[in-house]
């Protein structure tokens, strides 16, 4: 199992066709569906389904995409790091991050880095605290922005100083909405899509 190959998985998931895959990758359809029978078989396991016009993925094909997805991040990394081996600051930085107004800052530090160091690249993840810091744990992440409360303690870390306001929206006929303030209590006992955490602690950078 090689990179190119794998790259060629990739590209067959996300396209969802052998056709429009192969035009992505500038190869032929033949060549592509070779390649992927090769995989199946080498896994021993069948990785698509294949419609008239389509190809999902299988439950076996899922968790090859997570994995193809995890060392294909890594190689582009190592050769990113290897190629930025110049006497001029350069190379590419991985960040995570979940829905936070710090990710303000930042961007804006970033921008600034940018004009004085224009070979420095920027990669943005957004997920929650459990995706960026096992991807922290991986080394696919250069640092992570957090909302307390995380499982911060193994970290080494800094409190940004910032706060994330959060706002209700509810039915003009709605009892609350005759109200000039909503506390959290007041929010109980009535039913509401929510984030799974709502704090209005710092953030951290991790």
């Amino acid at each position: 199992m090689g990179i190119r190959v794998l790259r060629y998985f990739l590209a067959v998931a996300r396209e969802g066709s052998l056709t429009n895959a192969a035009n992505f990758l500038h190869v032929t359809q033949p060549t592509l569906s070779r390649q992927i029978r090769d995989l199946e078989t080498e896994l021993g396991q069948k990785l698509f389904t294949r419609g008239s016009r389509s190809m999902n993925l299988t439950a076996e094909g899922m968790i090859l995409r997570k994995r193809a997805e995890e060392i294909l991040s890594i190689v582009d990394k190592t050769e990113a790091e290897f190629s930025s081996m110049e006497h001029s600051i350069s190379g590419d930085i991985y960040i995570g991050g979940g829905e936070t107004d710090a990710v303000k800052l930042i961007a804006q530090i970033a921008r600034d880095l940018r004009e004085s160091y224009p070979g420095i690249r920027y990669h943005l993840y957004s997920g929650n605290s459990q995706d960026v810091t096992e991807r922290l744990d991986k080394g696919f992440l250069d640092f992570g922005i957090l909302i307390q409360p995380a499982n911060i303690e193994k970290y080494d870390y800094i409190n940004i100083p910032a706060k994330d306001t959060w706002g209700v929206i509810m039915r003009k006929d709605s009892p609350l909405s005759a109200q000039n303030t909503i506390r959290k209590k007041d929010l109980l006992n009535n039913p509401c899509f929510a984030p799974t955490f709502l704090s209005h602690r710092q953030g951290n950078v991790v």
